[in-house]
């Protein structure tokens, strides 16, 4: 019985996740932004999804922990789905949705490759849901955004500088920060928050003056914060960083010149890297031909390629692969794991759902006048597309390994962190576009009235 269980579970996963994904793209195509009959499916969906994937964990392990961490889990998920909409009524509850859902998926995947390091998850993203909660109520009552436009600029650059001096070096790189507290170390990585400054930054910069000098002055700093990156060696978060500045600078000047400009200047600077940095050349060796270098250079990608294609269509089923074979399966290979053991289909999904997601901030900022609060939700979007096209992108050989994690899925306190507050940055913009529409409206409605009124009046008179 057990073995048709878990066998059937993860046809039914497959099966759920396809549906959710579908009234994903349904949703983004209706003018409801609010639609509460979609939002209750799409979340009964993501339950279900749930409550399969950890009653086949705990079938196949017969371990109890893994029933007592579902329940957190739907804890969690519960007070997201429902908490957050009756705080704040005026949230695009699609977009709520669907990082609900990657939360979910990740924490599920997580606990199946480290339980402990699962549990760590948990309790950053439930500190993360608690300082987002605060984000849109601050974006909706602080008014001197747009005056900090500098100070985004210079803090961002000076956190990084910090971390280029004092930080130690981590797997080649000088990107994290180590803090030692009552509940033991906690590590973190400085250039993910940064990388919200450095938005508020370009938007701060050019949502009123797009004239070549002051692009040239923004192009200064934000070339600040990608040399340092690059000294850092953090060459993932530079590439992020560049592209964001790119895209941002094209979409506030609509120069095309911006846009060919950025392309020749990234594709001098990826040569650069190349012929500068040893594990760069490795990692385009093992892009290039990884069979070749199987048991050196190319064995991370390779065991990442052998994971998906053995996981064909549906998957092996949870605790049934060997994901754990993948070095830094957790960080940068977790799409791998989840095509193993969940199936390609769900893979896809996963990536459809978060293109989904990219259109949905691009959806918003169209309809966004604000030049400053647009820039801003278009910068978060490019941003998150970007990274998942670079996790996913490395860990199928499409493009060289860049070693990013994958938002809201990937191990990573401070990757998590900062995706959720983007997330609820977005979401605070749009409660305040809805505000103001609603304003407008009101007032439109008054103004009808008092001209119905005033014209019954000299029809009497």
């Amino acid at each position: 019985m057990q073995q048709y269980i878990t066998e059937l579970s993860k046809y039914g996963i497959t099966a759920c996740m396809v549906m959710y994904t579908v009234l994903s793209f349904l949703g983004l195509f209706r003018r409801d932004d609010r639609s509460t009959g979609l939002y209750v499916l799409q979340c009964m969906l993501m339950f279900l999804v749930q409550l399969l994937c950890f009653l086949d964990m705990a079938l196949v392990s017969g371990e109890m922990e893994y029933v007592f961490f579902y329940a957190f889990v739907q804890v969690f998920l519960l007070v997201i789905t429902v908490m957050v909409p009756m705080i704040y009524e005026n949230i695009n509850r699609m977009l709520l949705s669907g990082m609900s859902m990657l939360l979910g998926i990740g924490l599920c995947i997580v606990s199946r490759l480290s339980f402990a390091r699962a549990v760590r998850q948990y309790i950053i993203v439930l500190i993360s849901l608690i300082v987002s909660l605060l984000i849109p109520y601050l974006i909706s009552r602080i008014r001197f955004w747009k005056k900090l436009t500098w100070l985004y600029g210079l803090s961002g650059a000076a956190v990084l500088g910090a971390v280029l001096i004092l930080s130690e070096v981590t797997h080649g790189s000088k990107i994290t920060f180590t803090v030692a507290l009552s509940l033991g170390q906690v590590t973190f990585q400085p250039s993910e928050f940064v990388k919200l400054l450095f938005v508020f930054f370009l938007a701060g910069a050019l949502w009123e003056d797009v004239s070549f000098g002051r692009v040239a002055a923004t192009a200064a700093v934000a070339g600040l914060h990608v040399v340092i990156l690059v000294l850092s060696r953090d060459l993932g978060s530079a590439l992020i960083f560049f592209i964001s500045y790119v895209f941002i600078v094209f979409i506030a000047t609509c120069n095309y010149l911006y846009l060919l400009a950025g392309a020749a200047g990234g594709s001098a600077a990826a040569y650069a890297a190349y012929r500068l940095f040893a594990h760069v050349q490795a990692r385009v060796l093992a892009w290039r031909d990884p069979w070749a270098y199987l048991d050196s250079q190319s064995y991370a990608i390779t065991q990442s390629l052998f994971a998906i294609g053995t996981g064909n269509w549906f998957g092996m089923g949870l605790l049934k692969g060997t994901p754990t074979d993948i070095p830094y399966v957790m960080e940068d290979f977790i799409f791998s794991a989840v095509c193993e053991e969940m199936g390609t289909i769900f893979g896809i999904c996963v990536v459809m759902l978060s293109v989904c997601l990219f259109f949905t901030m691009l959806k918003i900022s169209v309809r966004i006048r604000d030049r400053f609060y647009q820039l801003i939700v278009y910068g978060i979007a490019v941003m998150y597309i970007f990274q998942i096209f670079l996790t996913v992108g490395g860990g199928t050989k499409l493009i060289p390994l860049t070693g990013v994690t994958l938002p809201l899925i990937s191990y990573g306190g401070s990757s998590v962190m900062t995706t959720m507050i983007m997330f609820f940055v977005v979401q605070g913009i749009y409660s305040r576009l809805q505000q103001e529409g609603g304003r407008r409206s009101g007032r439109t409605d008054g103004q009808a009235k008092k001209q119905k009124r005033a014209g019954e009046s000299e029809k009497r008179q």
